[in-house]
């Protein structure tokens, strides 16, 4: 493929993923408490998969293959080991050392649980749907198109991590904007350096480190 049409199908995936964002917020915010919560629980997966629709249909258009973004069926075992050990490493360094050192309030999720059911129903979401969906979408999708486009790892590093940033401009200010893009290099250097690391690690590290953000917030406050 063209170096033009993989920038056509970058444009036309990013806008897509921030559309699907758009609505996953606006369906939280008029809908989604109305619903009862055996059905906010589903739909709160359900819905954020939409983010990931239109770069899924652009991979399907252009005869993209898993592969492609990172995926592999080599050591899976190994892989969701990898994924566990990057989120834990990420969730001490970035959330329970904060916490511990009186910078909690920047690493709030906002979060608070009391019950088994919930924590284990957070780890599911955050693994299954903001996983899943931000690490196929950013360090597969779109870290491969640009690295298509540009030749260079460095570059698409970069790039996509911008991108990140910028994506979720719904729910934080500049800094924290600032901090998701490095957690978003962060996750890509994981991918390109670390033996047996892959997107699915990628996705089980992202859904961990995630999870356990509201674990020590409602732990240790």
């Amino acid at each position: 493929m063209s170096k033009k049409k993989e920038i056509i199908s970058l444009i036309i995936g990013f806008a897509g993923a921030v559309a699907g964002l758009y609505g996953v917020v606006s369906f939280n915010r008029f809908v989604l408490m109305s619903l009862p919560i055996g059905i906010r629980m589903v739909c709160m997966i359900l819905t954020y998969w939409l983010i990931a629709l239109i770069p899924a249909i652009v991979m399907i258009v252009n005869k993209d293959k898993l592969t492609d973004y990172g995926f592999s069926k080599e050591k899976i075992g190994m892989q969701i080991i990898v994924g566990i050990l990057i989120g834990t490493v990420m969730s001490v360094l970035l959330t329970l050392i904060p916490h511990q050192i009186g910078f909690g309030e920047f690493v709030d999720s906002g979060k608070r649980y009391k019950y088994l059911w919930q924590f284990i129903y957070e780890f599911f979401y955050c693994i299954f749907a903001i996983g899943l969906v931000e690490e196929f979408v950013f360090r597969g999708f779109i870290f491969e198109k640009i690295k298509r486009v540009a030749g260079k790892d460095i570059i698409a590093v970069i790039i996509s991590s911008v991108f990140f940033g910028v994506f979720h401009f719904f729910s934080g200010n500049l800094v924290q904007m600032v901090m998701t893009a490095c957690i978003g290099a962060f996750f890509c250097f994981c991918r390109l350096k670390i033996k047996n690391s892959s997107t699915l690690s990628l996705i089980i590290g992202h859904g961990v480190y995630d999870a356990l953000i509201t674990v020590f917030a409602s732990a240790l406050l």
